[in-house]
């Protein structure tokens, strides 16, 4: 089931092009935030649900972590408006780069904020990224900025996520309600002087902008659940699904334009990790047939 869970998760994330797609004439801050908003409601429903709110006593015992939860709101908030406004903007293919990058700059992380070693096939997958990013950089004649936001806003932001004492649904409650009120407010401000688009535009654009909450907390639904359930080597080698589909998305469906000479710089990144991959699994192999000795 796990591994149904993690394929869950990642369809969903690598379709969610098309749902911001559907929002296009809608200015990107006024839906991140109905995205922050509902996806407050549709989590607090669930947890209301299943467990209820004694786990917020937490935060009395230690007001200070509040102050790590803001740094992570703070840079989900940006990773998503920085998506949504390359999704809209014609940058799909760019974006997906994003996220290709996304697990290497992880590791890269690690080695220094967890003082983890690398091992020999991790440098190379990481030497030969950076390779692809280089020339990439010199093909665009500027540095991809939008793809090295991604990555690393996401990749710092799953940093202090892996440090989390919450779970992932009270940590993600937790993360939306610093800009529920401003949210709202921004939503109520829009509607009351006749520029916002929620309830005063057609019925599919207002059920499209409630939805923004089901499309975010449901990929992170599966994927919790999935990660309790395989192997993380796993579901390290199933998170390209998304990015690899938002790539054929751009290109085959809303026709970005992917000349050669950019295609040589994906080449880079895909070589990386099928060589990241390869020693990722190799290794796991590895160290189970250690403990059966």
């Amino acid at each position: 089931m796990g591994f149904f869970y993690a394929i869950c998760a990642y369809l969903l994330w690598g379709i969610l092009p098309i749902f911001w797609k559907q929002l296009q004439e809608v200015p990107v801050f006024e839906v991140i935030c109905h995205r922050m908003v509902w996806s407050f409601v549709f989590v607090a429903l669930i947890i209301s649900w299943k467990e209820g709110w004694s786990w917020l006593n937490f935060f009395r015992k230690n007001p200070k972590t509040l102050c790590y939860f803001l740094l992570s709101s703070s840079l989900l908030t940006l990773n998503w408006l920085t998506f949504v406004w390359a999704v809209n903007n014609g940058y799909i293919v760019e974006a997906s780069l994003g996220y290709f990058i996304n697990p290497l700059f992880s590791v890269f992380l690690g080695v220094f904020y967890f003082q983890e070693k690398m091992r020999r096939g991790q440098i190379l997958a990481i030497s030969i990224a950076g390779l692809g990013v280089l020339y990439l950089t010199f093909v665009y004649g500027k540095f991809p900025l939008i793809s090295f936001f991604l990555a690393s806003s996401f990749g710092i932001y799953s940093l202090i996520r892996k440090v989390s004492p919450l779970k992932s649904f009270q940590s993600l409650a937790v993360e939306t309600s610093f800009f529920l009120i401003p949210g709202i407010y921004y939503i109520s401000y829009k509607g009351f002087t006749g520029q916002g688009f929620f309830w005063q535009s057609d019925s599919e654009t207002t059920f499209l902008l409630i939805c923004t909450g089901i499309v975010t907390a449901a990929p992170l639904l599966f994927f919790a659940a999935a990660i309790k359930r395989i192997p993380l080597f796993l579901l390290g080698f199933i998170q390209y699904l998304a990015p690899s589909m938002q790539f054929l998305i751009g290109v085959f469906l809303y026709q970005e334009n992917l000349v050669w000479t950019r295609l040589v710089g994906f080449l880079f990144i895909w070589t990386s990790i099928i060589l990241f991959s390869w020693e990722a699994f190799f290794s796991h192999r590895q160290s189970k047939a250690l403990e059966k000795k």
